[in-house]
C-alpha cells in the first residue's frame, strides 16, 4: 500500500481508536450470565463467549498493526531529513523547546512596570517594580522564534507527504 507519513498517522489514530473499543469490548464480554435455580436447572441468559474469543483476536491482530505502522513512522521520522540536515524526529524536538522559548517570550512580553503603595503603622512608600530587560530585543527574538517554528513546520509538512510503500 501507497501512503505517506501525514496518512500513516491518521491509519495509527484510527487503529489505536478501534483497539480501545476492542478492549472496552472485551470487558464487557468477559462473563456469561446465567440463572441457576434452586433445584439446579442452568439457565444461560448472556453467552459473550464468541464475542470474546473473536474480539480478543481482533485486539491482538489490531496491537499487532499498530506495532508495525508506528515502527514505520519512528523510522521514516528518523530517516527522512529537512533540508538543514535534521531528521523529522530531531525538528520536532527542537520546535517543541522553541516553543516553550516562545511562550516565555510572550509571558516576559506581557510584564509591566508596577507601583504599590505600602502603608504600615508609621511608614508609608511605594514599592516600584520595573522590568530589567529590552522588550524590543525580547519582541525580534520572539518573532524569529515564531519564523523558525513556522519554516520548520513548513519544512516537515513536505516531508510528511512524500509516499513510501507500507507493507501491513
Amino acid at each position: 500500500m501507497k501512503t505517506n507519513l501525514a496518512n500513516l498517522m491518521s491509519i495509527v489514530a484510527e487503529e489505536e481508536r478501534k483497539f480501545a473499543s476492542y478492549g472496552y469490548e472485551l470487558k464487557n464480554h468477559a462473563y456469561n450470565t446465567s440463572a441457576q435455580e434452586l433445584n439446579g436447572t442452568i439457565t444461560v441468559i448472556e453467552d459473550y463467549k464468541a464475542d470474546f474469543e473473536k474480539e480478543f483476536e481482533e485486539y491482538k491482530n489490531t496491537q499487532e498493526k499498530i506495532k508495525k505502522m508506528k515502527a514505520t513512522l519512528y523510522e521514516k521520522n528518523n530517516t527522512f531529513k529537512l533540508p538543514d540536515g535534521r531528521t523529522i524526529q530531531e525538528a520536532i524536538v527542537d520546535n517543541t523547546n522553541l516553543r516553550k522559548m516562545k511562550n516565555l517570550y510572550k509571558y516576559l512580553l506581557e510584564q509591566k512596570n508596577t507601583k504599590n503603595r505600602i502603608t504600615e503603622v508609621n511608614n508609608s512608600y511605594f514599592e516600584c517594580k520595573n522590568v530589567n530587560f529590552d522588550a524590543t530585543k525580547i519582541k525580534e527574538e520572539y518573532d524569529a522564534l515564531e519564523k523558525k517554528i513556522q519554516d520548520t513546520d513548513f519544512e516537515i509538512s513536505k516531508l510528511n507527504s512524500i509516499e513510501f510503500d507500507l507493507d501491513i
